[in-house]
């Protein structure tokens, strides 16, 4: 949604800023994974350290993608590369937040949290598999940017169980979204 919304709206008012950085796009991606690789670890022994270390490597996930554009270093092997490194830092996050759940006997939350993962990577694979049979399909109101948004969140105020109820009922209402979205431009 917030893709959707605001697309590539930051890539002029930070492109200078970016030029600047001497690091390439993958670099950057790179970067970003392993500060979000170390939030995950982060979180079970402070909650607060790893939301901050999670809007960290969001920003290197920000920076990658206007680096790309802006310096004309766009590649499709960075695009997989961005596409698969957020799967694996989605999964990261999610599974090490079920584990501090379930450490504290919050057991519904871990749960809720293992729920959010699977809808998180069925948004990813709905887009993917659609894109696959020729469909554009970007429709939704939770991807990515919503996800971290609401896990920075989360894991900064401690409201984390509220948060997953959340992000378990909107990743899966987002591939019922990108289900229908699909059947109606195959059904045309």
């Amino acid at each position: 949604m917030l893709s959707a919304k605001l697309g590539h709206f930051l890539d002029s008012p930070l492109g200078p800023f970016v030029k600047r950085i001497p690091l390439s796009p993958n670099t950057l991606t790179t970067i970003g994974f392993l500060i979000t690789f170390a939030a995950a670890l982060a979180i079970p022994h402070n909650l607060r350290l790893g939301g901050i270390l999670i809007l960290c490597g969001g920003m290197f996930d920000l920076l990658d993608g206007i680096s790309a554009r802006t310096t004309g270093k766009a590649t499709k092997f960075g695009a997989f590369l961005d596409s698969v490194l957020d799967r694996y830092s989605d999964a990261l996050l999610f599974l090490s937040i079920s584990y501090y759940l379930a450490v504290k006997g919050n057991h519904i939350g871990a749960f809720l949290s293992l729920g959010a993962l699977v809808g998180a990577f069925l948004v990813s694979y709905a887009r993917a598999r659609a894109e696959g049979l020729g469909e554009s399909c970007q429709t939704g109101i939770m991807e990515r940017p919503e996800r971290i948004i609401l896990l920075i969140f989360g894991t900064l105020t401690g409201w984390l169980t509220p948060v997953l109820w959340i992000m378990l009922i909107l990743t899966h209402t987002t591939v019922i979204q990108r289900i229908y979205c699909v059947w109606r431009k195959s059904n045309r």
